[in-house]
């Protein structure tokens, strides 16, 4: 068993019956999904689940797990996802599958936001190994773009094989690259400031508690708010 489907089993410990969950995006969230599917067949488990993209969604749905729609939900019992980055302070770096509306809404609508990660996951400053995304609306992008280069970011418009990268919302994908000067709370503070930014990749103060698999050990890193 690797480290991803350790910690994603691990953290089927804080599910209980009854609970409305939401599920990530990604390669690790995959096995988490996959873990509570069994337990729910094997504990016929009263459970709901909400998706955060479409791959997940059809992930749960062909494991047969109950799912309702973001749009009917007022609050979530816990949201479980893995993560792009982790910062020291617990400030994620997320989005590189393009769902980070979604993810956010999820985030802030859970009692309990626990996140998934291995070691190559922790970074000293948000940024170490990947840009920011920031999902910006399709006629805004070029502005979006222009301050971002004011502030001193390298930006790149998300492409696929395909075409632009296109957001479930129908949005498009910057992604930044900033001096190493800025802090986090720099970085998060500018984004979430400018107009035609719907969502952007970080996620400040967010997360309860990260669930670290190294080499089969696992440990639980809480924020203590």
């Amino acid at each position: 068993m690797n480290d991803k489907q350790a910690v994603a089993e691990y953290a089927l410990n804080y599910i209980q019956n009854g609970m409305i969950i939401g599920l990530g995006t990604g390669s690790t969230a995959n096995f988490f999904i996959e873990a509570l599917a069994q337990r729910y067949q094997q504990e016929n488990l009263q459970i709901k689940v909400v998706a955060s993209s479409l791959v997940s969604q059809l992930k749960a749905q062909q494991l047969g797990m109950p799912i309702i729609a973001i749009e009917h939900i007022e609050r979530l019992d816990i949201y479980v996802d893995g993560a792009d980055e982790v910062a020291p302070d617990m400030t994620l770096l997320k989005g590189r599958g393009s769902d980070l509306v979604k993810e956010k809404l999820l985030v802030e609508a859970a009692e309990q936001f626990i996140v998934l990660i291995d070691p190559s996951k922790q970074v000293n400053r948000i940024g170490d190994n990947f840009p920011i995304p920031a999902e910006v609306l399709p006629f805004a992008w070029q502005l979006v773009q222009q301050k971002m280069h004011h502030a001193g970011a390298q930006v790149t418009l998300r492409k696929t094989d395909s075409g632009l990268a296109i957001t479930s919302c129908g949005n498009l994908v910057l992604d930044l690259i900033f001096d190493s000067e800025l802090s986090t709370i720099a970085l998060n503070g500018l984004l979430n400031a400018t107009p035609g930014i719907v969502e952007h990749g970080i996620f400040h103060a967010l997360a309860d508690i990260i669930l670290l698999a190294n080499k089969g050990e696992i440990t639980k890193i809480t924020s203590g708010k």
